[in-house]
């Protein structure tokens, strides 16, 4: 899974914030192996324009084999926490997505398979 890191003019990007969201994403990614091919994350801080939720942004885009590309965002009082929060959120998205996937595949690989009713003694 390759991941690709973006950051807006507000963030200063260093090699530890890339490294904490490699790491951030693989980690809560994982499981889902070779169906993902990329990650793209966009990191922005909307410093002077207020939002309940905070002022740091970060959303998340993945590409799925066999499905559209599936978006998330996340907004926190810090950078951190946004990465992990848009994380989370994408990883319940995916599997979400891919659980459609399997049980739409299930149902059309069922077709085939003649219905037996149960007998009455």
């Amino acid at each position: 899974m390759q991941i690709n890191i973006n950051a807006d003019k507000t963030i200063d990007r260093h090699a530890s914030l890339d490294q904490h969201v490699q790491s951030v994403v693989s980690n809560a990614l994982h499981r889902f192996g070779e169906q993902i091919t990329s990650v793209e994350v966009h990191l922005s801080d909307n410093l002077g324009q207020k939002s309940a939720d905070g002022d740091n942004r970060c959303l998340m885009e993945a590409r799925v084999t066999g499905y559209k590309p599936i978006a998330v965002s996340d907004h926190a009082a810090t950078l951190h926490q946004a990465i992990g929060g848009s994380a989370d959120k994408l990883k319940r998205a995916i599997d979400s997505a891919l659980g459609r996937l399997h049980d739409k595949d299930k149902r059309h690989a069922n077709d085939d398979v003649p219905v037996v009713a149960d007998e009455e003694e």
